[in-house]
């Protein structure tokens, strides 16, 4: 008796060659690649679709991200697999009416994302960027005249103490800072356990030397970097984040950094990724910009496709994967997929 195979469909964006390798060594399973410049086709692939692995860049294939329109194009879908931590990709309550499964590969470049954090701190605390710039076009200009700050015995604030804030609060320790962490989903003991102390936001703004943002982009952190709350935050601190575009306002950023209350940012992402070159943020040398590569090291890009190899089998297999975002669809998918493998075997 033939097998029945479930369809996998991705774009030919780039990944990491273990998820292919993955999906031709299962013989339950047919991957298909579809074109990114070619609509048609594209379409046509995801119409044949039982799972997804959708590209995590909000700003990647637009028209194919998972929304409603979608959803109504492809009745196969199952199930919808980010390649990354984030998953501003898909409608996950329009998936969930569906009884579409999401996943998302939560935790898998956590520590390359740290890193970066750390770096960002470092590279704005120790304006080594700027530092660069000038010895690059400039001469005339003394060693004193580009002189930072350390970041040991400093605070650091961290908003989210997930994998990713978990992991930053840990290095963090090891330069001598001394770490806050505000996060309404963690109790009090876990964030200790986390090695960050608890406290609330406002506090945290107050009280920080840097903060670092490391929380899920939702409809509860849009906008969560205000005006009013850049202006609450420490004179001559710096603001760091590597976590998503639109959580803190660019504009009001903009203007806290060239009022001289804030000290400098680093920015790993943005509200239109990349921004536009006349962005006010890309005209201050006390801003170190970088195109939301946090994540994007060799490591972190093998660590979170092997994670989405695994979990997509575990889809195809029945078995419930660690990072089903949307759990309470879980009968509902088991059901569609049993109909589904039904349906193939028969044809």
């Amino acid at each position: 008796m033939t097998v029945p195979r479930l369809h996998i469909t991705r774009f030919d964006v780039w990944m990491n060659p273990i998820f292919d390798e993955s999906m031709a060594a299962d013989d339950s399973v047919t991957l298909e690649i579809a074109p990114t410049d070619d609509t048609e086709a594209g379409w046509a692939a995801l119409e044949r679709a039982h799972i997804y692995q959708i590209t995590a860049a909000k700003d990647e294939l637009v028209q194919f991200h998972a929304q409603q329109k979608l959803i109504d194009r492809c009745p196969n879908l199952l199930a919808v697999s980010s390649v990354g931590a984030g998953y501003d990709t898909v409608d996950v309550d329009a998936c969930t009416r569906a009884g579409i499964a999401v996943v998302s590969q939560l935790g898998g470049n956590a520590h390359a994302v740290a890193e970066m954090a750390i770096g960002l701190m470092l590279a704005v605390s120790r304006r080594i960027a700027e530092s660069d710039r000038k010895l690059r076009t400039q001469r005339g200009f003394s060693r004193e005249s580009l002189m930072g700050s350390d970041i040991g015995g400093k605070v650091l604030g961290v908003v989210g103490i997930g994998f990713t804030g978990t992991r930053t609060a840990s290095l963090a320790k090891a330069f001598g800072m001394r770490v806050l962490a505000f996060d309404p989903f963690v109790s009090p003991e876990e964030i200790r356990r986390r090695g960050a102390e608890p406290t609330d936001l406002d506090t945290l703004l107050r009280s920080s030397d840097v903060l670092s943002l490391h929380c899920p982009r939702n409809k509860d952190t849009l906008d969560l970097m205000d005006a009013k709350r850049f202006a609450s935050m420490k004179k001559g601190a710096i603001f760091v984040t590597t976590a998503r575009g639109g959580i803190h306002n660019e504009r009001a950023l903009a203007e806290v950094l060239t009022s001289g209350h804030l000290a400098g940012a680093g920015l790993d992402v943005w509200k239109q990724e990349p921004p536009p070159l006349d962005h006010p943020l890309l005209a201050l040398d006390n801003v170190v910009a970088t195109y939301h590569t946090a994540g994007v090291s060799h490591e972190g890009r093998r660590n979170v496709t092997r994670m989405a190899a695994e979990q997509v089998l575990q889809l195809v297999r029945g078995q419930r994967p660690p990072h089903l975002i949307n759990p309470q669809v879980w009968d509902v998918f088991q059901e569609r997929r049993a109909r589904t493998l039904l349906a193939l075997q028969a044809s």
